[in-house]
């Protein structure tokens, strides 16, 4: 992990930028009852328009979170490509960028929705919000799936102790288990309660990144 490239650095940067906005997001959106809910659009629309303020301050920090992410995964892939030494060259940042594009496109779905809550009488506005509500947790599904890869991909090529090998594998297994619960509702599709515990779940991998960021920001 000693690197004093400026790229390892501003690698430890970028993952920890996106450790705090995320954990800012989520703390907006768990208490205020802003976990959009696809079934039942009615009730979405009617809380992003009461709390439209917060909406929007949840939402930045999502993208930043999502973004920073992108970044650093582009960031470790071009050091990934110059490294020379045991370590084969890992796809552990492209699969982290790729989540992170796909956690922007669902952030992108939820403004959408920012929209529609201000024209609640256009017609179909429910049928609409309740599509763009359905792609937007599907794809971000698709980019928790893509953080796991990622993180077992890092896990297993990217130089560090084998303490954090061992705790970047059982944060994959918790990340796994939370992209895997939207598979278990069948037509009916994640609770509110369930969502958050998928929230809670991605925690591990959350934090594996902000360690692994640190560890680079502070070794040189």
């Amino acid at each position: 992990m000693t690197d004093s490239n400026p790229g390892a650095r501003l690698t430890g940067v970028l993952l920890l930028t996106s450790l705090v906005a995320m954990i800012a997001a989520a703390a907006i959106v768990v208490p205020s009852g802003l976990t959009l809910n696809s079934a039942d659009p009615d009730a979405v629309l009617a809380a992003v328009r009461e709390r439209f303020g917060l909406h929007l301050t949840e939402l930045a920090f999502d993208v930043l979170g999502w973004l920073a992410l992108t970044a650093a995964g582009l960031v470790m892939s071009a050091r990934s490509a110059r490294a020379s030494g045991p370590y084969p060259v890992t796809p552990a940042g492209g699969l982290l960028a790729a989540a992170g594009l796909a956690g922007l496109l669902h952030d992108a779905g939820n403004l959408a929705l920012t929209q529609l809550a201000a024209h609640p009488t256009a017609p179909a506005v429910t049928t609409v919000a309740w599509a763009v509500m359905l792609t937007a947790k599907w794809t971000v599904n698709l980019a928790g799936l893509l953080w796991v890869a990622a993180t077992v991909a890092a896990a297993a090529g990217v130089p560090m102790p084998p303490w954090l090998r061992i705790a970047g594998a059982i944060a994959a297994i918790s990340g796994l288990a939370a992209a895997a619960l939207p598979w278990t509702t069948g037509t009916d599709g994640p609770t509110v309660a369930l969502e958050q515990l998928g929230y809670a779940l991605h925690l591990p991998i959350m934090i594996w990144y902000g360690v692994l960021g640190w560890r680079y920001l502070r070794n040189r």
